[in-house]
């Protein structure tokens, strides 16, 4: 080993000085520090693409508002079924729509006053005396008369752009639209047609009414029906109108029963006019071939008549007395006197009467 080698190993090693610790650990912190940073800035951008996703229901579309303003024009503006992505908010924003599924609305405009609760638990107040228009709703008929009504509309959105965004509160216009067409439809309406006799047209003059406000105000819906649940008239009234139903019902009985025993005298006579009518026609038939009958043999015998006149007087009256006599059991016969005179015939009345002979005894056998 040589003395320059000698001398190295006898030198201490130099220490590091305190700095240059110090910087040491703050680079690996902060080295440290930098890697967790980049992990979470990578899960926060797999978290914000993740957020975006969303789908979209079979019986619904989505519109998708990018700082206020659907993305899309007409139907590319409507996100169909399936898996979809937005920016989060506030950047995107997403409007659902029930597309396919029926919506409903409900009319109590002419209804007296009640809740949903009350009517459940059947526990309604008492009908006051009068009703008080500032709580009790009601609708004029045609006839001036007042009822109660209360209906119910399903309809389905088929144009959900114009349903979202051409008016700020659509369902609460519909409903505007039903209870316009209540009000509508009863003032064409007479009270007994409403209630009872013809409750049919009027639920159909109430469809139709919504129907057409549904285009004139370009709602975006389609109407699938109307159906009153409830048409009654006042509570305060309700014993005169169910006497006068039972009065109705008592007169249709009595129509139908005059119309029945109508239609029943009108069928019998209809039949004994046929009877008779066919009666008719067979004598007549009868009578026609009679008639024929006797000129056919009238005009047979009138050439025998022109050739002889007396001998086929006395062959006609031959057999005229041959036919007459030939069921009697005696026969007198008065021919006419050469002059012309009449003769005088006695007949004893009290002579009597022939003994029927006795049959012959049968010969007896002599063996």
């Amino acid at each position: 080993m040589s003395e320059h080698d000698h001398q190295h190993e006898n030198e201490a090693p130099v220490p590091l000085m305190p700095d240059d610790a110090g910087s040491r650990a703050l680079s690996d912190a902060l080295r440290s520090s930098f890697f967790i940073v980049k992990i979470l800035m990578a899960l926060l951008v797999v978290f914000f693409l993740a957020s975006g996703m969303f789908t979209v229901g079979p019986q619904e579309r989505v519109v998708l508002l990018r700082f206020g303003k659907p993305v899309g024009e007409g139907e590319k503006a409507l996100l169909g079924p399936g898996f979809h992505w937005a920016f989060p908010a506030p950047i995107d924003e997403k409007v659902r729509i029930p597309f396919s599924q029926v919506q409903i609305a409900n009319s109590t405009i002419g209804w007296y006053a009640t809740t949903l609760e009350q009517e459940a638990a059947r526990n309604e107040p008492p009908p006051r005396p009068t009703l008080n228009p500032s709580v009790d709703s009601y609708v004029l008929t045609g006839d001036a008369n007042i009822i109660h009504v209360r209906a119910t509309l399903r309809y389905r959105i088929i144009d959900p752009l114009q349903y979202i965004f051409a008016f700020r509160d659509t369902p609460d216009l519909i409903t505007n639209a039903l209870n316009n067409a209540v009000f509508f439809a009863a003032a064409q309406f007479t009270v007994d047609d409403a209630l009872t006799r013809n409750v049919t047209a009027f639920t159909e003059r109430i469809a139709n009414r919504v129907s057409r406000l549904a285009v004139e105000q370009k709602l975006g819906v389609a109407i699938e029906n109307v159906a009153l649940t409830s048409v009654i008239p006042p509570r305060q009234l309700a014993e005169r109108f169910r006497a006068v139903l039972d009065a109705s019902v008592r007169r249709d009985k009595v129509m139908n029963d005059a119309r029945s025993y109508a239609n029943e005298a009108v069928s019998r006579a209809k039949g004994e006019a046929a009877t008779r009518r066919a009666i008719a026609q067979s004598d007549r038939t009868r009578m026609v071939e009679v008639l024929a009958a006797e000129a056919k043999s009238f005009s047979d015998v009138l050439p025998q008549y022109r050739e002889n006149p007396e001998l086929f007087m006395r062959l006609r009256q031959a057999a005229v007395v041959q036919r007459v006599l030939t069921n009697a059991q005696e026969r007198i016969y008065v021919p006419s006197r050469a002059d012309g005179r009449p003769r005088t015939i006695r007949i004893d009345l009290g002579r009597e009467p022939q003994k029927p002979k006795p049959a012959p005894e049968p010969q007896k056998d002599e063996h």
